[in-house]
């Protein structure tokens, strides 16, 4: 298509892509959200004594737990940019781990990863034929995507890794898991690893924590994880760069609008969800290859998390990679140090709650600054009355904070305008 048609489209659709006259984050507003979660961070470790809230196992382990989530994230982002919803992300996931390891034990880590992607694309053109073609409702295919998932993994399981005699068997797999497959390999940035963790074990306050999250950042680093950013970075370039990224976002915006601009809406559903399984795909790919095996319920709830990476993102790559460092972050937590550290959080959690306090009244919200007044204190009296929290509690992190995120930037989210919506070719004539 010419550029006056571009242009064209950009214009038609101007109106529908403002985000309801509410300012966007700039980048020093951002740099300097980032030093301020720092120093609280820095600030609580020293009277707390939590020393594992920014050690550079903590972030590292963050960073691997982030990437499944982030790209079943970005995947979500893919397919409701061009007004799909995509529930069926745990599901695409869990196929992508499956294929993954259904190859990788026998080609390899970087073949395990391709079928991965392949797997997850399948259950994303399945999602789009019931969605696009036969106009099923968006969220009840992709709960029937995710069920379908879940029984043809075991069943496959059973059938090509458990079955009596046979190669994979033989290999080491059962019913539940794979054979284990060959480690893919991590790099470190030579010397700035071991200069960077010399500063940590002093514990000064904020350069020691700085240091600890670099290190954890560079060192030990899987090459699938560079290939994860890669995609944020190429996704943002694609969508927000590109004609063709335009005309995507069109189809979630204003499908009509776009049709008549001789946009084929129906092509580009198909392309977006199709990579939306592909990237949820991989992201289960990754969790097979970090643990060198499939393994039954290995996603864990991990595609509906990264679903709600991408909400509390606000449907951009910036915010899904954001969002999913925080519950990577909560997730490393719960696997590495388990009750002291989530018990310090509490105080973090009241801290942050405090200033909530302020600006709500400072709008005006007086039933609402009351209610986080109220679990400020009660946050407060369980950190004095405590030295940690239950394990159950624990194992719930994550998805406590995936809901106590989701609640709290519920105010500022603009899903696309025809996201979930009905689209039939020619119904705006």
């Amino acid at each position: 298509m010419s550029t006056t048609f571009t242009s064209s489209l950009a214009e038609r659709l101007s109106g529908k892509n403002k985000d309801n006259g509410k300012r966007r984050l700039s980048a020093p507003v951002i740099m300097l959200g980032i030093a301020g979660a720092l120093i609280l961070l820095s600030a609580l470790r020293v009277i707390t004594g939590a020393d594992d809230l920014t050690s550079s196992g903590q972030f590292s382990g963050a960073l691997g737990a982030a990437v499944p989530i982030g790209l079943a994230g970005l995947g979500g982002l893919w397919s409701e940019r061009a007004g799909v919803v995509n529930i069926g992300l745990e599901g695409m996931m869990m196929l992508g781990s499956f294929s993954a390891g259904w190859v990788g034990w026998q080609h390899g880590p970087w073949a395990a990863a391709a079928a991965g992607i392949l797997g997850g694309a399948l259950g994303g053109l399945i999602h789009a034929i019931a969605t696009v073609t036969f106009n099923v409702d968006h969220i009840i295919s992709g709960v029937a995507i995710n069920i379908l998932a879940l029984g043809v993994t075991q069943y496959l399981a059973k059938l090509w890794f458990g079955a009596e005699g046979s190669a994979a068997q033989l290999a080491g797999g059962n019913d539940k898991q794979s054979p284990v497959m060959e480690n893919m390999g991590h790099f470190s940035i030579p010397g700035l690893s071991d200069w960077l963790n010399s500063i940590e074990k002093h514990h000064w306050f904020l350069v020691s924590d700085l240091a600890g999250i670099l290190d954890g950042l560079v060192s030990d680093v899987s090459w699938l994880t560079i290939v994860a950013a890669l995609l944020f970075v190429g996704t943002f370039f694609v969508l927000w760069r590109s004609a063709f990224g335009l005309r995507l976002r069109s189809c979630g915006e204003s499908p009509v609008a776009a049709e008549s601009l001789g946009v084929n809406v129906y092509t580009y559903k198909y392309a977006a969800v199709v990579v939306s399984g592909a990237l949820a795909g991989l992201g289960g790919a990754f969790l097979a290859i970090g643990t060198h095996m499939y393994s039954d319920g290995q996603t864990g709830g991990r595609g509906y998390i990264g679903l709600a990476t991408m909400i509390f993102g606000n449907w951009r790559p910036g915010g899904v990679a954001m969002g999913a460092g925080l519950f990577g972050f909560m997730d490393s937590l719960q696997l590495r140090s388990g009750g002291p550290t989530v018990h310090a959080l509490l105080l973090l959690v009241a801290v942050l709650l405090v200033g909530l306090v302020a600006w709500q009244l400072k709008k005006g919200k007086s039933k609402q600054a009351i209610a986080s007044a109220v679990i400020v204190a009660v946050l407060v009296v369980w950190y004095l009355l405590t030295t940690t929290v239950p394990l159950e509690f624990v194992d719930a992190t994550p998805y406590v904070a995936t809901l106590l995120v989701l609640s709290l930037s519920a105010q500022r989210l603009r899903p696309p305008k025809a996201d979930g919506q009905p689209y039939r070719k020619g119904q705006g004539k």
